[in-house]
């Protein structure tokens, strides 16, 4: 069974010159059929290795190296990473993560069962000087509190009733632009940081 179409396929080949060689590949492509279906299925690992040009399990050796994709099931529209690094627990993120799991109803693992929020934790998201930090999307939430959580489950919820909130971090939405976040959450520049 195909799960990966023309669009996606496209898009991975577009890699290929960009690499020395096809293996050199592989990450590109997990990200790619990450970004477009929410997770990697193995049916899609075994589209990958074909296109490459690999044996199915040496894209499921990458694919599961890396704690990012999910290969079970649709990560939530929005997979927000709480940081536990020693710089955020000490800024009590474990605090913030259990608040997190008691809003959301959910425990780190696992998906809203309306499919918005995935909730993880980071073991580092390279932010300690804002700890503790998390990442919504696209969207690094530097120096977090209780009030910051509830602004970004906030924002997820009116752009769930389709209203435009900028910075959720839902899949996709992000510019990949980094500014300077100030102390309240607000960005500087307007662009993914909180």
């Amino acid at each position: 069974m195909n799960v990966l179409n023309d669009e996606i396929l496209d898009e991975i080949r577009a890699y290929f010159p960009r690499y020395p060689n096809r293996r050199a590949v592989v990450l590109p492509a997990l990200h790619v059929v990450n970004e477009h279906l929410g997770h990697v299925p193995f049916e899609a690992v075994v589209q990958i290795a074909e296109l490459l040009g690999l044996a199915p399990a040496e894209v499921q050796d990458t694919l599961s190296f890396y704690g990012f994709f999910k290969q079970d099931a649709p990560a939530g529209r929005v997979r927000i990473w709480v940081c536990r690094s020693l710089s955020c627990s000490l800024r009590d993120s474990e605090t913030l993560l259990e608040y997190l799991c008691q809003k959301l109803g959910i425990q780190p693992g696992e998906t809203t069962p309306d499919g918005r929020v995935s909730l993880e934790y980071a073991e580092c998201l390279g932010a300690c000087d804002y700890a503790p930090a998390m990442l919504a999307g696209n969207v690094l939430w530097k120096n977090l509190t209780r009030e910051k959580v509830d602004a970004l489950l906030d924002g997820i919820g009116n752009r769930e009733q389709g209203t435009r909130n900028r910075g959720t971090g839902e899949r996709g939405e992000g510019t990949g632009n980094r500014g300077q976040a100030t102390d309240d959450g607000s960005s500087t520049n307007g662009k993914n940081e909180r």
